[in-house]
């Protein structure tokens, strides 16, 4: 992988580009990536899907490398030391500082039962209690895990995500064989790291079954597809979920529910919007829709990551486009809607974004 991303600096590939050269699984791959991410030796940069570059640290990481594994059976890793993250309770009189996640953007901690959040999921680590974070794509479930939990291990679901992505899967080595390799699953059980589930309620229940042995009491679970190998959980593994109700297809089974003790609703915070020096009419329309979306008179809303979309094509395209483009992206059950309010927020008509007569 580090190889791969070395060779092509400046080029970004996501988890399905890197499986489908390198002949692996996408869940292994992706835990690969995440791995160099942690370390430094890559960078993530995007989520859906998840893309990578390389770093100053790319090539070195390459090198220590060995092209070829000696033994076509997987080592088992000894569990390490769970990473610890910097403490963020707020200075006297003051706010907690922002957290740099992975991909380099700052998170700014919000409030969690009366604690800093990214304190408070830490605790719940330490205390081995499970968390669904629910709410609307765009909110910062994402943001808010990777930044209490530097160790993190993602699994992006969908629909196709199988018990293979999560456990492993054998898949054909340079030498015409076979090795197994890890998923992303063993892997955070093994090194006692996080598990994010993203998206979790996208991925099939029954391919879902495969991680709650490793949620209850036994923390094992067992790798038929590898001669019945069990897995037993090392201290500071940790499983965390996200689940945005909205989308289609996603289903929180009472199953799932069951697991996760702690069920955490996220919504923007539009105050930290206009704090981050976003269009002060922009944020406004958001809140309004966000009302309006709560009172059930309309089904969208722009949410923090539209609104910092909203910032950056304004910046280069200008607030007219920006705001034809709000209105674009909305949902086409809302659009008119949508169009409505921001036409009487700037007091002139505003139709989507949309290409004019050849020039």
């Amino acid at each position: 992988m580090a190889k791969i991303l070395a060779d092509h600096a400046g080029s970004m590939f996501s988890v399905t580009e890197l499986a489908k050269t390198l002949g692996h699984s996408g869940g292994a791959v992706g835990n690969a990536c995440d791995t160099l991410v942690c370390r430094g030796e890559a960078a993530r940069v995007g989520e859906k899907p998840r893309m990578y570059r390389a770093t100053p640290q790319t090539a070195a990481a390459a090198q220590a490398t060995p092209t070829n594994p000696p033994s076509p059976t997987p080592a088992v890793p000894a569990p390490r030391p769970t990473a610890q993250p910097p403490k963020v309770a707020p200075p006297p009189g003051g706010k907690p500082q922002p957290i740099t996640r992975p991909n380099g953007q700052q998170y700014h901690p919000r409030a969690l039962a009366q604690l800093p959040d990214v304190e408070a999921l830490r605790k719940l680590r330490e205390a081995g209690v499970a968390v669904l974070l629910y709410g609307p794509p765009g909110t910062g479930k994402t943001s808010l895990i990777e930044a209490a939990f530097p160790d993190l291990i993602t699994v992006a679901g969908d629909g196709d995500t199988t018990v293979g992505d999560l456990v492993g899967e054998y898949t054909q080595d340079s030498s015409g064989g076979y090795e197994f390799i890890y998923g992303p699953l063993v892997t955070a059980m093994q090194e006692g790291r996080p598990l994010l589930l993203d998206d979790a309620t996208l991925i099939s229940p029954k391919v879902l079954a495969a991680l709650y042995p490793a949620m209850d009491g036994r923390r094992q679970i067992q790798v038929k597809a590898h001669k019945g190998e069990t897995i037993s959980a090392a201290d500071g593994f940790y499983v965390i979920a996200g689940h945005n109700p909205g989308v289609h297809g996603a289903m929180l089974t009472e199953a799932l529910a069951s697991r996760f003790s702690v069920q955490i609703q996220v919504g923007s915070d539009y105050d930290l919007a206009a704090s981050l020096k976003i269009n002060r009419t922009a944020v406004r329309i958001a809140r309004h829709l966000a009302t309006g979306q709560q009172a059930g008179e309309v089904g969208w809303a722009p949410q923090l990551r539209e609104l910092i979309a909203f910032q950056k094509i304004a910046d280069v395209l200008g607030t007219e486009a920006a705001f034809a483009n709000l209105v674009g992206i909305a949902p086409l059950e809302d659009r008119d809607v949508v169009a409505e309010i921001v036409t009487k927020a700037l007091g002139r008509p505003v139709t989507a974004l949309a290409l004019g007569r050849q020039l």
